[in-house]
């Protein structure tokens, strides 16, 4: 069983920076592919970022550009930084665990291990 602790979110302005930190319970956090999603209220969760294995990384075109994901295996962390932040990224950001790598990335099938979520709320 893995365990992900998200932190990091909190309340920001319209144009500002958050950086999101994803810590895994786990000694094989290398052989997993770590992912980003969030969810609105009263919407789907959605893949906001994805860095592989092989450290390939993926982005929805909503944030291309805009956020970055990272890992430091040493530290078991996974990463997203978010800069030119816009009202519309107000969500729950939620990191995700994927031991198959599966290509089907943008799904929320793969991902074996959530963690709890934490807020993100961008004022205008």
């Amino acid at each position: 069983q893995v365990q992900l602790v998200e932190s990091g979110g909190g309340l920001v302005q319209a144009g500002g920076s958050l950086r999101l930190s994803c810590a895994a319970s786990t000694r094989t956090f290398s052989s997993y592919a770590m992912a980003w999603f969030r969810q609105a209220p009263g919407k789907e969760r959605e893949f906001v970022a994805r860095l592989s294995r092989g450290a390939f990384r993926y982005y929805a075109d909503s944030v291309k550009g805009r956020f970055t994901i990272s890992r430091d295996n040493a530290k078991n962390t996974v990463y997203l930084q978010m800069n030119s932040l816009k009202p519309e990224d107000t969500a729950v950001y939620y990191c995700a665990a994927d031991l198959s790598d599966s290509s089907s990335y943008k799904s929320t099938l793969p991902y074996e291990y959530w963690g709890q979520g934490t807020q993100v709320t961008v004022s205008s």
